[in-house]
């Protein structure tokens, strides 16, 4: 079985870093077609995210809630689940931290403490409701979660309007002592909005490996993501498995929320739309193979290429467009296993060599 999950760890390695560099061609090819010079720009895209203190500052900023909604995606997965709700969990998380964040009032470092922790159990009570009807009524999550995201959305937006508010387009800013900022680690960075939430991206990555593979419960939950009629048979209660994924799930998908707005933003905002963060984890989760690792380096390429890309345009005069299509091309080279079919076809030349 070892031998088995190492061939399997090191296979699904090179298939995540061929679709990379895949992604990476075709995003080339799309800047030529348009007239760019692909050297020119990737080479402003490393550099403007990694060779400065401020820009490293920012792209730690950008990588911490990709961990997090990667984290979430991932466990989903990993127990049998798409939790394609995470977006709606992520905004919840948001807001359940800016309303402890503005209406409470306790001392530094537990002020903080309880938003970040209020919002992760928002995301777990929004997740809460979606994995209840998959569990007793048999409703899909996809179906559950698509449209709890556009309820949060609104519901984000009314209560914005109406009680955080009287009718402006955003809140007051949180209090000081609920804030994820820290001002010598700003300092380090050339006064980046870095913020703790990167070792609470980071700790969430350590509790889902510890939790998942070396706990009953987790083996529970694996279990029953896999088969849930021979756990049922060998007396797991799947009902409460099935919540139980999507509720932690939905905890990683709210801290992210809270820890961008209490470390990054300091005041939550009518949105017109998704923030994205919520959905690029489901592509950071399948880059990544699923595993909190994975998970962990999958964030830090997509936060390199959101951040890079952003000044990209400014550098190199290339659109950000370019890195979503690098984006899209990934994730399409992991979901077709394009990468799968290359590795096989080199594994038969090598044997047709050794014949």
């Amino acid at each position: 079985m070892q031998v088995m999950s190492k061939i399997n760890r090191r296979s699904s390695f090179w298939v995540s870093l061929i679709s990379v560099v895949l992604g990476l061609l075709v995003g080339a090819i799309a800047m030529i077609a348009a007239g760019y010079s692909p050297i020119l720009a990737y080479g402003a895209l490393f550099q403007n995210a990694l060779f400065q203190p401020y820009d490293l500052g920012e792209t730690i900023r950008t990588i911490s809630p990709l961990i997090l909604t990667g984290l979430a995606v991932a466990l989903a997965f990993r127990t049998g689940l798409f939790n394609i709700g995470v977006e709606g969990q992520f905004i919840m998380g948001q807001l359940a931290a800016v309303i402890v964040g503005l209406k409470l009032h306790l001392p530094p470092i537990v002020h903080a403490l309880v938003a970040v922790i209020a919002g992760g159990l928002a995301g777990a009570i929004w997740a809460y409701l979606p994995g209840l009807l998959k569990a007793k009524r048999g409703v899909h999550e996809v179906i559950t979660t698509i449209m709890l995201n556009f309820i949060a959305l609104y519901l984000s937006n009314v209560l914005v309007r109406t009680w955080l508010t009287s009718g402006a387009d955003s809140t007051d800013r949180i209090a000081d002592t609920a804030s994820l900022q820290w001002s010598v680690l700003s300092a380090m960075f050339g006064g980046a909005r870095i913020h703790f939430g990167i070792i609470i991206a980071l700790l969430m990555a350590f509790v889902m490996y510890y939790l998942l593979w070396r706990t009953k419960l987790g083996f529970e939950l694996r279990a029953v993501g896999y088969n849930p009629h021979a756990s049922e048979y060998a007396g797991m209660r799947v009902d409460r498995n099935i919540i139980l994924s999507m509720m932690i799930s939905g905890f990683f998908a709210g801290l992210a929320g809270a820890s961008e707005l209490l470390g990054t933003q300091g005041y939550l905002a009518i949105q017109g739309g998704f923030t994205g963060i919520g959905f690029d984890g489901i592509a950071v989760a399948l880059l990544g193979g699923n595993t909190p690792i994975g998970v962990v380096l999958s964030a830090v390429l997509f936060g390199v290429l959101t951040y890079g890309g952003t000044n990209m345009q400014f550098a190199a005069q290339v659109p950000f467009e370019v890195i979503r299509i690098v984006f899209a091309a990934i994730i399409l080279f992991v979901a077709a296993n394009v990468s799968g079919w290359i590795l096989g076809w080199f594994r038969s030349l090598k044997k047709g060599r050794g014949a």
